[in-house]
């Protein structure tokens, strides 16, 4: 039960989430991803026959995606989890981190959607993490709205008391119009990008292909600085002052969960070692046009083979159960 009655002065770090192991992890990560999405578009808008296909790129870029939303999830349902306890400070950085990771997960769709488009799985298995990513975001925004409204955005009391009749009126701060409408802006900048992902994602034509991948990356790369940037301001892990005061120092410590955190990059590079290696075989890019499927595993068969039911038709699977090659809901 939240404690909406008496603001401490003083609350406990909580470097579970606010750490600054766990903050550089989800920056580093959206760093290299961008990074490599965006080398992967201009590879595609400018290809030539000579280029080899960009297979280890692509493999880290999954990687690194995968990992990215699936913390990003993870954090957003604890702090969820913690609503009784987690101040609004706390949450806003959890809201930001969230922001950052499907900035990430979209970049990566934008450079990746051949591939997933022709293997009806990994296609749902991304529009069911989009769909969970955004349903969280939508009830952090949602607190943090009511947060602004209850001008506890500042204070020490849980994030809960934002819906607590109870909870004591503060002294509104003086950028509270423009959190309103901020905050206001994300959501549905969540929802729009969201639903343009979505069609994105399932759309089977090749029509403004390219100005929809550098629009798109430049609008997610923007998402991600400006959430950066954000928590980069706020977090006592790198800032110089939080809005509110934290008892101890735990966030700035390097403890243990810090250096695991960190440690998790590392992890994408071993499919990249015994790819190399030839541990691994994985599926080339499917280029822009062609008639068939003439992707060649690296040396053997195809990791990605389609349904001999669809052979020959790998640009895009249509899953068993609804849609076609040319329709996304008639067979």
């Amino acid at each position: 039960m939240a404690n909406c009655t008496n603001a401490p002065d003083a609350v406990p770090s909580d470097a579970g989430v606010a750490g600054i192991g766990v903050l550089l992890s989800f920056i580093v990560t959206a760093a290299i991803a961008l990074v490599i999405s965006a080398s992967l578009v201009f590879q595609e808008i400018r290809k030539k026959p000579s280029q080899k296909p960009s297979i280890l790129r692509r493999k880290l870029l999954n990687s690194y995606s995968d990992q990215q939303i699936l913390t990003g999830i993870g954090i957003q349902s604890v702090g969820l989890a913690k609503t009784a306890t987690m101040v609004p400070y706390h949450f806003f950085l959890i809201w930001m981190l969230s922001l950052l990771s499907m900035a990430v997960h979209n970049a990566t769709l934008l450079a990746l959607a051949r591939d997933f488009r022709r293997d009806w799985v990994l296609r749902w298995m991304r529009q069911f993490l989009m769909l969970v990513n955004l349903a969280l975001s939508s009830v952090y925004g949602i607190y943090i709205f009511r947060s602004v409204q209850d001008n506890l955005t500042d204070r020490t009391f849980p994030i809960a008391c934002a819906w607590d009749p109870e909870t004591p009126d503060g002294a509104a701060p003086g950028d509270r119009g423009l959190s309103y409408v901020g905050t206001i802006l994300v959501i549905v900048g969540n929802v729009v990008i969201f639903l343009l992902a979505s069609w994105y994602l399932h759309y089977r034509a090749q029509r403004f292909y390219a100005i929809s991948q550098v629009a798109g990356l430049v609008l997610m790369t923007g998402f991600a600085v400006g959430a950066t940037v954000r928590v980069a301001y706020l977090a006592d892990a790198f800032a110089s002052g939080t809005p509110i005061m934290l008892s101890d120092a735990g966030e700035r410590e390097w403890s243990f969960g810090q250096l695991l955190s960190v440690g998790m990059l590392l992890l994408p590079l071993v499919s990249v070692v015994e790819i190399l290696r030839g541990e691994i075989k994985c599926a080339p890019p499917v280029e822009r046009d062609h008639e068939e499927d003439k992707g060649q595993l690296l040396g053997e068969e195809q990791e990605l083979r389609s349904n001999p039911r669809f052979q020959g038709t790998a640009d895009f699977q249509p899953n068993p159960f609804w849609g076609s090659q040319t329709n996304l809901f008639r067979k």
